[in-house]
């Protein structure tokens, strides 16, 4: 005989049993960003500490200490504060600031004034760090050197598309999806996907900014999607695969690693030769 147990308002030290409603994830619509607040925590590769990261005003990730500092502690070229779910490089105005882990990471110098507040801090950082590698939980991954162009393409190609340049974090086929799975993880297909159309490599003008003085008459390689349909160039610039491009309610995990291609900036990223020509194409067969 099976005893049944009659659920009670109350627990068995007859406190109160208080029943919270379920909340899902969802994306707000006037949010600035279609990021989920569950995916924007990281773990720094190089410390092994947590790390929040929000889009800048200008669409860039920045990971920043996941704890408030005061702003009495932190110089002000190190303070930030949150708006809306972006990060702004000012205080604003209250007894509470947020600090870039960069400046506070073991693993790399500071590249702003600190204060005997912030070392502190560090030298506690430092102190896990070790103990994380001591016990085998983290194998720090020591800066990489400076790798040969690849065999397909230029290392951070110019990418046209919508009427403007824009400059890749990487190859061509390194581009990751930044839509989140069901397993709320980041997908891992790429952007460059075979079953879609691809685009051209190009010698085009390097072009210049409407406040700057042109440059010099020279062509440089451009992976040119103007002539794609204009979905297809908005799946390139919001960098989903095909799959989650046809989900209009996909959320992103992370922020798009497109900069807008400045010529006096990106000087080094200006190449006069066409690459390998089967650089972007798809796969035959």
């Amino acid at each position: 005989m099976c005893p049944n147990h009659t659920p009670t308002s109350r627990h068995w030290h007859l406190g109160p049993r208080t029943a919270y409603p379920r909340r899902f994830l969802q994306v707000a619509a006037h949010s600035p960003s279609r990021l989920l607040r569950h995916g924007q925590s990281g773990i720094c590769r190089s410390c092994g500490h947590r790390i929040d990261i929000y889009p800048r005003p200008d669409q860039q990730p920045i990971a920043l200490h996941p704890a408030e500092l005061t702003a009495q502690s932190v110089p002000a070229s190190c303070r930030w504060h949150l708006s809306s779910g972006i990060a702004y490089p000012h205080d604003d105005g209250s007894n509470w600031c947020r600090i870039p882990h960069a400046v506070l990471c073991p693993a790399l110098a500071p590249h702003c004034p600190t204060s005997p507040h912030l070392n502190a801090l560090r030298c506690q950082l430092a102190v896990r760090t070790r103990r994380l590698i001591d016990t085998g939980h983290l194998t720090p991954t020591p800066p990489a050197p400076g790798t040969p162009p690849a065999a397909t393409g230029h290392p951070r190609p110019v990418v046209n598309m919508l009427l403007g340049r824009y400059l890749a974090n990487g190859p061509l086929e390194h581009i990751r999806c930044v839509a989140q799975t069901r397993h709320r993880q980041r997908c891992p297909q790429p952007v460059l996907s075979p079953d879609c159309p691809a685009g051209t490599w190009r010698l085009l003008p390097t072009g210049r900014h409407p406040r700057q003085l042109p440059l010099a008459e020279t062509l440089m390689a451009v992976y040119d999607l103007g002539f794609l349909p204009h979905p297809e160039q908005r799946r390139w610039r919001t960098q989903h695969c095909p799959a989650h491009a046809a989900l209009t309610a996909a959320a992103d995990l992370t922020v798009t690693t497109w900069q807008i291609f400045d010529p006096y900036r990106h000087t080094a990223h200006i190449h006069a030769r066409l690459p390998h020509p089967t650089a972007g194409r798809r796969r035959q067969g």
